[in-house]
Formats: structure tokens, C-alpha cells, sequence
């Protein structure tokens, strides 16, 4: 049976181009190209890719860069992007959890929930971040966005998500959290690409400050630091705070 981020993004590439949470590429990458001092010699993945407008936007500034995504549909969407706009990226198919790669990267992005914490169990979302490290060099940098579990404790997801909802194409209904297990549950509403109209049972994990840092140093990074993640303005300035509905997570190995 497949699970609602494999259903989402079926064929769901045109809308979600569309969508108000990917707009900010331009300023995301600006600050990833500052994190790595515009070494245009790393070799970057880009996990949970999607319709690859970080990858893409990095390959136009000249950094090599590798895209992986579960979603095929996604990627199509992708590989057509990078060809419109006269770039090479290498995008490939791969789970999250099972990557290939050993010891290859200077620098892994996994911006926007790309992967994790969207799995149906906290292993599972673990393997991610396992095997993301896994696919770093020893000195590998680890750049990555995921739900902040300080909004919820302060924040109604419900009215976050419906304000959210007058913005973008999807619309999410019935939302609930659950503070025992931080995930919030939640009905998607949607047309796809071809203008079926579909509804998903969702869940999301949301995080804690302190849990990512014992999970990144349970993997062996060395340094660990999170801000608050505002969309397309990334910065270090951003002390993470209940306010936040993301926390930008960077770890060294």
C-alpha cells in the first residue's frame, strides 16, 4: 500500500511548482552558496529533490550537483526544468532511506521536507538522516529543514495550516496534534496535474531542538547549530524560536 507522500506526488509536479512554500529558491540558495564559501569544486546532494529548483538554481551557478527523489513523476517535471533552462543535473531515482552513496559528498541539502519527517515512523525518518551522513566525506556539511515541535506547544497547527491554504493550490482540513507522538494528522485536498481531484490522510513528524541534536550526535557530527528557517531568507541571525514553523538544522562532521 502506498503511503500519502508517495500518492501526493503521483502526478503532482505542475501544482507544486505552483504551491507558495517553494518560492523562496533564489534566497536559499544564497545562503547555501555562503555555507560553503562558493567552492565551486564540492559535490552536492540534493535529497527529496522534487521538481529540482535547488539543484537546478545551484548547477546554474556552476556547482555539480546530484538530485534524488523518490517520486519518478517529480523528477520527469525536473529533468524537463533543467533542460528548459540549459543546465545539467544528474537526477536520480532513490529512497531516502536506502541511498547508494558512501563517503562521496562535500555537501548534502534536504530543504523543505525533502524526506524527512514525512515518514510514517521516527526509524524510519532516522534512516534518512543516516543515510544522508552515510553519504558525506568525513568533513561533510548537512544542511537540512524539518518542522519545529516549539510552534505546536505555543501555535494552532489548524489555523497555521488554513492560512497557509488560501496561498497555495493544496488545502489541508481536519487537522489534529498529537503531543505524545508530535506528528500532526491532517486531510489533504488537491488536484493533480491531470485535474483529478484527490483527498489524502497525512502525517507529519514535528521535531525538538534537542532531539535532532542527539540524533545528529548519535551519527558523528561533531557541530551542530539551529536557527529559525524563514522561507527563501535563510540566515544565521535567526535565533530558532517558537515562532518558527521550520528550524534550519547545520551539522558538521
Amino acid at each position: 500500500m502506498k503511503q500519502w507522500y508517495e500518492s501526493l506526488f503521483e502526478n503532482y509536479a505542475h501544482k507544486y511548482d505552483k504551491e507558495c512554500y517553494v518560492h523562496g529558491t533564489i534566497g536559499e540558495c544564497d545562503f547555501i552558496e555562503e555555507e560553503i564559501a562558493r567552492d565551486k569544486s564540492l559535490k552536492i546532494i540534493d535529497i527529496g529533490c522534487g521538481t529540482g529548483r535547488h539543484s537546478i538554481e545551484l548547477a546554474k551557478r556552476g556547482y555539480r550537483i546530484i538530485g534524488i527523489d523518490l517520486s519518478g513523476s517529480q523528477l520527469k517535471r525536473a529533468r524537463e526544468k533543467a533542460k528548459e533552462q540549459g543546465v545539467k543535473v544528474d537526477f536520480q531515482k532513490h529512497d531516502a532511506r536506502t541511498l547508494p552513496f558512501k563517503d562521496e559528498f562535500d555537501l548534502a541539502i534536504m530543504l523543505c521536507e525533502g524526506g524527512f519527517s514525512l515518514m510514517e515512523t521516527d526509524e524510519m525518518n532516522f534512516e534518512i538522516l543516516k543515510n544522508a551522513t552515510k553519504s558525506l566525506k568525513n568533513n561533510g556539511k548537512f544542511i537540512f529543514t524539518t518542522l519545529n515541535g516549539l510552534f505546536p506547544l505555543f501555535h494552532s497547527v489548524r489555523e497555521f495550516y488554513e492560512s497557509a491554504g488560501k496561498e497555495g493550490g493544496s488545502v489541508c482540513k481536519s487537522i489534529s496534534f498529537d503531543l505524545m507522538a508530535f506528528r500532526d494528522h491532517n486531510r489533504v485536498e488537491f488536484e493533480d496535474d491531470a485535474g483529478n481531484k484527490k483527498v489524502l490522510e497525512c502525517n507529519e513528524r514535528y521535531y525538538v531542538p534537542s532531539e535532532i541534536t542527539w540524533l545528529l550526535h548519535s551519527l558523528g557530527y561533531k557541530k551542530i547549530e539551529i536557527f529559525g528557517a524563514k522561507l527563501g531568507a535563510y540566515s544565521r541571525k535567526d535565533k530558532l524560536s517558537p515562532e518558527d514553523f521550520e528550524m534550519l538544522v547545520i551539522a558538521e562532521k
